[in-house]
């Protein structure tokens, strides 16, 4: 190894992290754009609207009243205390404001937590498929993913059952989602109580993901927190608030994990952005929750359109979306129509088809790669985060692409 490979090689942690697969999608994407093509984005989980003009204006007042230093590390204590007020007043349950820390967005919060959590050794319990940064957070934190293969007959969550099948003496957590990515799947109050107490059962922290909470579109959505106040929460203002820019989240801790969170975060990250917590005190507020509940109607419309659209094409869609804005689709039957209309029969995979998909049609969508292994080469995330007008035209490409082999 030359001198400069020595000096500059990788830590041996890097190993095995992954690349974000989406963002070399989107990477690729863009750049076909900027050749003039017409592309439609279904890769990206980020809503194409806009941060609404109310939040807009409270950090613009933030910046132009000079407020632009360091809060403290745990955040803002009115930000802290309106986010406690909001489990009071949509979950009603009672957090002490002191349990709730805010974060360089919800990535912030599991880079938190896995360091926080996990030492080296140590197992977690997740989803495959599931949101694949998790499995690298682990990883740094010198952890393992314990990767749980399910499907849509438990809606791709996790249940005592699996857990007791994939439980091993190093399991020291179990991480979930709902609404989950890339699935736009929830688990249930009575599930999610079954799964809280097998945790407790086995000295397993439970920690939830909750960051599409509020893009729900079916109603009973629990929070983690009403099956154990002492549940690890994880939330962001970027799904449901729309504030993805802004990068800005918060974390819900058990009271004996308050000072050691308070020292990692003052570590980490100093502070979360100082704008961006005076803007988001106005996104609880009536007026602006209004807004954004107009736009999760919107974002219903689509996932009723898309979801039908891509159920005539052939793609399967075992479980209809519940929350978030993506649908996870099975492509078996689609890939095995593209096979026939080959020369040699070959079977593609799902990167294959989202790769000719993109060049050929300029359609822009994510493969099951990114998310695990489990059935991953037969499934692809469709994002539905442009408008119905943009879906119409990604669904007779995609009709085009589906006849033209």
């Amino acid at each position: 190894m030359s001198t400069d490979k020595k000096r500059f090689a990788p830590a041996s942690r890097l190993l095995g992290i992954n690349p974000f697969r989406v963002m070399t999608v989107l990477e690729r994407a863009k750049k076909l754009q900027q050749q003039g093509r017409s592309i439609i984005h279904l890769e990206v989980g980020e809503p194409d609207f806009t941060t609404v003009e109310p939040i807009i204006a409270a950090g613009r007042r933030a910046l132009d009243n000079g407020l632009t230093h360091y809060t403290p590390a745990a955040g803002l204590p009115e930000l802290r205390e309106r986010i406690s007020r909001h489990y009071a007043e949509t979950y009603a349950v009672s957090i002490d404001p002191a349990r709730i820390l805010v974060t360089v967005g919800a990535s912030g919060a599991l880079v938190l937590l896995s360091q926080l959590l996990l030492n080296p050794g140590d197992g977690v319990l997740m989803t495959d498929p599931g949101y694949p940064c998790n499995r690298n957070y682990v990883r740094l934190a010198g952890g393992h993913a314990q990767l749980v293969p399910v499907n849509s007959a438990t809606d791709y969550q996790l249940t005592p059952a699996l857990l007791r099948e994939y439980y091993t003496s190093n399991s020291k957590g179990v991480w979930l989602a709902s609404p989950g990515n890339p699935t736009g799947t929830m688990i249930d109050a009575q599930s999610l109580q079954a799964v809280s107490d097998w945790a407790k059962q086995h000295d397993c922290h439970l920690l939830v993901d909750e960051i599409y909470h509020g893009l729900d579109y079916v109603g009973g959505l629990p929070t983690a927190l009403q099956a154990d106040p002492d549940n690890l929460v994880v939330n962001s203002f970027s799904k449901y608030f729309g504030m993805t820019g802004w990068r800005l989240g918060w974390l819900v801790v058990p009271e004996s994990l308050v000072a050691a969170a308070n020292i990692l975060a003052q570590n980490l990250f100093i502070a979360a952005p100082t704008l961006a917590q005076y803007a988001a005190l106005r996104a609880f507020d009536a007026d602006v929750k209004e807004l954004l509940d107009q736009r999760r109607i919107e974002f219903q419309q689509r996932r009723d359109f898309l979801c039908a659209a891509l159920t005539d094409l052939g793609f399967g869609v075992p479980v209809n979306t519940q929350g978030a804005f993506y649908i996870y689709a099975d492509i078996s039957a689609v890939l095995k129509k593209l096979a026939e209309g080959r020369a040699a029969g070959q079977l593609m995979d799902s990167e294959q088809f989202c790769h000719e998909l993109l060049e050929e049609q300029g359609v822009a969508v994510t493969p099951g790669t990114d998310f695990g292994d489990y059935r991953a080469d037969t499934h692809v995330r469709f994002a539905f985060t442009t408008s119905i007008e943009n879906l119409q035209v990604a669904v007779d490409r995609l009709r085009l692409f589906l006849t033209a082999a």
